[in-house]
Formats: C-alpha cells, sequence, structure tokens
C-alpha cells in the first residue's frame, strides 16, 4: 500500500484550516499533519469536545484528506528550554506563558503537552511531532568551556521534565516523534543516543526524521535512518541547499536572515537541494517504515503556492513502494 503523503500546516497557520484543506486537496495530498497553532487545532478543547474533535474530522473528509500525526512543536520547545524569554513569549499562548515565569512557563508547556496526547487519541491519531527544548544547547559551542557534568545535569533534567509527559502518552497509547533539530535535546546523531539512553529507550519516545536538518550538520540521513530504524515514527520531507565552499558563507547561518544568499545554508522546496532522497527513501523501505510522508514546505525564495504543489509531485515520483516480494523469494537463495 503506498505510503500516504501529507502537507504540515505549521508554516500555513496564517490562513483558515478549510482554506488549507481545500488547497492540501487539489495539489493531491492524502492528508494533513496538523500544527497546533493557528485556528488549525486547538488541543485543549480537542481533549474534551466531543462536537469540536468531529468538527476538524468533518473538514478533512469534506476535503478528501487523512490524519496520521498532529505537531506540537512550539510547546514541546518551552518544556526544558532555557533561557525562556521573548521568543518563547512570541510564540506561545498566552495562557502558557502567563507572567514569563521560566519555570512556571515550562510546567504549564508540560501539562499542555500531556493535553496534547489525549487530544490526539481523541482525533484516532497515533503520533504527535514536536520539540523538547533543551537546558543545554546554549553550551553548544563549549566556550566558556562546561564540565561534563553540565551537560549530563541537561539529560537528566529532559528526562525528569518528558517522563512524567511520556507516561500520559503511554496511557493513552500515542506516541511522540521529537524532531531532530538544533537548539533541541537531540540533534544530531550523538545527541540522539544520549537522549535516548536518558529516557531509557522507553517507547513512547521515538524520532521525527526531517533530513534537512541532517545534511547542513555533514550528518548522512540515510545512515541516521538506519541506525534509528527502530525509533522512526514520522517522517518530514523538507530539503536543504548547502552555500558553503565559497570562503565566506558560514554553515552556522552568520545571523542571516532566510533566503539571504550569503547564507551557508537554506531551505529549498523538497528535490531541490542535498538531500539524497533516493539513499532516503530506499532505507525507509528497507526499515519496513509504513507511515506518513509529511512535506514540511519551508523555501524563502519561492512562493508557497507553487512550492507545496511542486513538492507533493517530487514525493510521489521519488517515494516508490518496496517490492511485495523479496529478491529471495522471487528468484531463489543459495
Amino acid at each position: 500500500m503506498a505510503r500516504p503523503v501529507t502537507l504540515f500546516t505549521g508554516q500555513w497557520a496564517d490562513l483558515p484550516f478549510e482554506e488549507v484543506c481545500s488547497l492540501a486537496s487539489s495539489w493531491g495530498y492524502d492528508g494533513l499533519e496538523i500544527a497546533c497553532w493557528g485556528d488549525h487545532l486547538d488541543v485543549t478543547r480537542a481533549a474534551v469536545d466531543d462536537d469540536y474533535v468531529r468538527d476538524r474530522l468533518g473538514i478533512l473528509q469534506r476535503h478528501g484528506l487523512g490524519l496520521w500525526a498532529i505537531s506540537n512543536h512550539l510547546l514541546g520547545q518551552a518544556v526544558c528550554d532555557d533561557p525562556i524569554d521573548h521568543r518563547h513569549k512570541d510564540i506561545l499562548p498566552s495562557r502558557v506563558w502567563g507572567d514569563g515565569d521560566p519555570e512556571g512557563v515550562r510546567r504549564r508547556a508540560a501539562e499542555e503537552m500531556k493535553t496534547t496526547a489525549r487530544a490526539a487519541a481523541r482525533l484516532g491519531v497515533s503520533t504527535v511531532v514536536g520539540f523538547t527544548g533543551s537546558a543545554i544547547w546554549k553550551y553548544v559551542a563549549m566556550f566558556p568551556p562546561v564540565g561534563e557534568d553540565v551537560i549530563r545535569a541537561g539529560y537528566r533534567d529532559f528526562a525528569d521534565r518528558w517522563n512524567p509527559i511520556l507516561d500520559v502518552f503511554d496511557e493513552v497509547g500515542v506516541r511522540f516523534a521529537h524532531e531532530v533539530h538544533p537548539s533541541e535535546i537531540a540533534y544530531d546523531h550523538w545527541s540522539t543516543e544520549a537522549a535516548l539512553e536518558a529516557v531509557g529507550h522507553r517507547e513512547a519516545f521515538g524520532l521525527n526524521w526531517d533530513p534537512s536538518h541532517m545534511v547542513w550538520q555533514d550528518i548522512d540521513p540515510a545512515a541516521f535512518l538506519w541506525d534509528f530504524r527502530d525509533r522512526i515514527y514520522h517522517v518530514d520531507c523538507k530539503d536543504t541547499r548547502r552555500r558553503t565552499g565559497n570562503g565566506r558563507n558560514g554553515r552556522l547561518g552568520s545571523h542571516l536572515p532566510w533566503g539571504d544568499p550569503r547564507r551557508g545554508w537554506d531551505f529549498v522546496s523538497t528535490g531541490h537541494g542535498d538531500v539524497p532522497w533516493e539513499d532516503c527513501f530506499r532505507v525507509l523501505n528497507s526499515i519496513g517504515y509504513t507511515g506518513p510522508l509529511s512535506v514540511e514546505w519551508e523555501d524563502a525564495g519561492m512562493d508557497r503556492l507553487v512550492g507545496a504543489a511542486e513538492a507533493v509531485r517530487f514525493v510521489r515520483s521519488h517515494a516508490y513502494d518496496p517490492p511485495e516480494a523479496s529478491f529471495d523469494s522471487a528468484f531463489g537463495s543459495d
């Protein structure tokens, strides 16, 4: 069976939910990965209000769209972050920001992530995608120096804050797919290993694979899929193009805005960058991933109404299904 191709609505939250559904359907998407902001999904209502759940599912059904995952990156980010500051105020609901006291923000964000798990279960969804935040991302440059004990404490902080959240995920039969991403507790191969170890490799905590954040770090996204094959709970199809090699453009982006040609890398529409898509889709076949392939359209240099329509065509043309019969069964083996 073909894996569904979905559209992540996070970059479309300025548009009404029904309009995004209409656009996605017209472009040929099978469904949505719904962001829990804008008017797209209010998890506090979905967790308790049957009429609201029926309304959201009804809108999807009218447009012929399915639902396999919801995403709450913004709330998840606040669970572990340090510092909590004006950046979080800009992205959090006022009920979570409250008076802005950092520890209060973290605790309210954690409670809302529990609510997100309950909302997902009521929507019939088994996966919540999101961020975790990190108390130690601020030390990534490692200067002024920090001791190994500080880094270990950061992973303990992550486990202490997320294990109670994951308990609720277990209770309602939903999994959390952490997006491996700079600024999070797990942002590359080794930090992902450390994060999984910190929560005891519990099944409620898995990964959202987004290759765009790996390519500019020189991480092989196909190898990452294989190494963490038992933890790939969701897939986002987003591309990155590197612009390094001219002696000027830095890999860290130089605090330049998205789309600035002086940046060492930038997001581009799926298929226009440096992600080795064929290798990646072959590994997805090998590891037996059958979940959605979700297009996260993010390209400052292309009109999104063009890019999103182009991206679904690209994914469909490259993400061919695995063969129904193995080589050995078809041709015999010695």
